[in-house]
């Protein structure tokens, strides 16, 4: 029988395909990525175990140490290891840790960053696909880019030979209606498109952003990864 984390996955599945269909989108191009922070092992096993393929981590050592029991589970299962995902604020002195750790990093935004990653990267012989975090909201502490800041970031991104900047991630600001959420996810949609014409843009195809409140109008709104955690792994420990 099926346990409460596969229920909720497949619900999300299928507000996911919704919303998708009622932008005239096919719901194979949005990604779910299962955001597990505080969340148990054994939970985000079930996650995988129902279908998950993606997840999310805010803090290096707790992904560093989630990652470890969650794939040794699933060895002992015989199922396929997720895709995992770095979805917070990451400090210069995580970077080592971080490319290792992570297939994907959705919170670059600075260039001394990307310069200790690609090192990093370089280092650990791994290709690291990053996407480049936008501020939108006017909330410094949530970390991103301002956007007149993207075209020099870019660039600096485009000499780095270990890493692949594929899109761009925002985090709108906490609101009790999450429509106020849409301009910010129709901005990040139209910044990536100015952007591809610019030095280092042309792979700016991909837009993380929504996450359990909110995910339904980001993907109307051309979201192809939405990070969900609440709504898929029920409330957080701690």
């Amino acid at each position: 029988m099926s346990g409460p984390v596969a229920a909720r996955l497949d619900a999300l599945r299928r507000r996911i395909d919704g919303a998708a269909r009622r932008a005239g989108r096919d719901p194979a191009e949005v990604t779910l990525v299962g955001v597990s922070k505080r969340v148990p092992a054994e939970r985000v096993v079930e996650a995988i175990a129902a279908g998950l393929a993606d997840v999310g981590e805010s803090y290096v050592q707790e992904a560093k140490e989630k990652r470890a029991t969650v794939e040794k589970a699933l060895a002992e299962r015989g199922l396929a290891t997720p895709r995992w995902h770095g979805i917070g604020r990451l400090q210069r002195n995580k970077a080592r840790d971080a490319v290792v750790v992570f297939d994907a990093l959705h919170s670059l935004d600075r260039e001394d960053l990307a310069r200790e990653l690609d090192l990093r990267a370089t280092r650990a012989g791994r290709r690291l696909e990053v996407l480049l975090q936008v501020s939108l909201c006017g909330e410094p502490q949530k970390g991103g880019a301002p956007s007149e800041a993207l075209p020099a970031l870019l660039e600096a991104c485009a000499g780095l030979t270990a890493l692949e900047v594929t899109g761009l991630m925002t985090i709108p600001a906490a609101a009790s209606d999450p429509e106020t959420a849409r301009p910010v996810f129709a901005r990040l949609r139209a910044l990536a498109a100015e952007l591809r014409a610019a030095p280092g843009g042309a792979g700016l195809r991909k837009l993380s952003m929504g996450m359990s409140d909110d995910f339904e109008l980001a993907i109307e709104e051309g979201a192809t990864h939405v990070r969900v955690g609440t709504a898929l792994f029920g409330p957080r420990e701690g």
